[in-house]
């Protein structure tokens, strides 16, 4: 797999993962809940999700060669990024249904 494969990857990966927790109310979208999560196990599954494409991508750029090390800004950035690609997952959960559900 190339370079520019190995980052779509991890995009398309880290768009799917974001907007997981508010299309669903199964826990990590396999274990089923008797009640609909609320907002707090929402955000707290964004958080194990946004590690596990972490994880991913650490281990794409393993494959293509030697890891460069990462300060607190990149964390911060990442993180920024996977906030703002759950955006349509939470407009959906809680501006559209309320409106039209």
């Amino acid at each position: 797999m190339d370079q520019t494969a190995a980052v779509w990857l991890v995009l398309i990966t880290a768009l799917v993962a974001a907007n997981l927790p508010f299309l669903n109310d199964r826990w990590l979208a396999v274990l089923p809940r008797r009640e609909p999560k609320t907002l707090w196990l929402r955000l707290l599954e964004l958080v194990l999700l946004y590690f596990v494409v972490g994880a991913i991508g650490l281990g794409l750029e393993h494959r293509a060669g030697q890891i460069y090390p990462q300060g607190w800004e990149f964390y911060a950035t990442t993180a920024s990024l996977f906030a703002t690609l759950a955006f349509p997952g939470f407009v959906y959960r809680y501006l559209y249904m309320k409106r039209h559900g």
